[in-house]
């Protein structure tokens, strides 16, 4: 199975696991357990929520802050990393920012506000503006995947979504 096929599917698995978990177990309702490898986690009473287990805090969430783990995301275009202020991006022709720690939700959801910045091939020439605007970038992780979503601010139409993994090369092909 080709790359691509094999994060396309992980990545609808990763979005039926969340929705699975946010309606809290199956079809009858009868509480489910955790897929292997996960830890059940209170968050109500009577609710439970799949947190995955790596054997170390990489890649997973914290119960204390829910705050996103500091690391390297890797995907298709994409290269995104996790730091402890915040994250920076680097895509193909672009970069961006994002400021502020990532909450993530009892879902594995979050959203935050960050910068998008365009670059382009050949040099840079003296004086010249840097073009660039916020975003939004959203997304859902679950367990060592990601989906995320990065929509320009002022339009709200989307950048692009990225798939990515926790500890994976970043495929770029940079324009520079």
């Amino acid at each position: 199975m080709n790359r691509r096929l094999k994060t396309t599917l992980a990545a609808a698995a990763l979005l039926l696991i969340s929705a699975h978990a946010a309606a809290g177990g199956d079809a009858r309702g009868v509480p489910t357990r955790p897929p292997h490898g996960a830890v059940a986690v209170r968050t109500a009473p009577g609710r439970r929520t799949p947190m995955s287990q790596t054997g170390s805090t990489r890649g997973r969430r914290t119960r204390a802050s829910d705050a996103l783990t500091p690391g390297v995301w890797g995907g298709d275009h994409i290269r995104f990393e996790v730091t402890e202020r915040g994250a920076s991006v680097e895509y193909d022709c672009a970069h961006g920012t994002v400021e502020g720690r990532i909450v993530v939700g009892r879902d594995g959801r979050f959203s935050v506000t960050g910068m998008h910045y365009e670059e382009h091939g050949g040099p840079v020439r003296a004086g010249e503006d840097e073009v660039s605007y916020p975003v939004r970038l959203s997304g859902v992780v679950g367990g060592s995947l990601m989906k995320l979503t990065v929509t320009r601010a002022g339009t709200r139409r989307d950048v692009a979504t990225f798939s990515l993994a926790r500890d994976r090369e970043a495929n770029l092909v940079k324009c520079r």
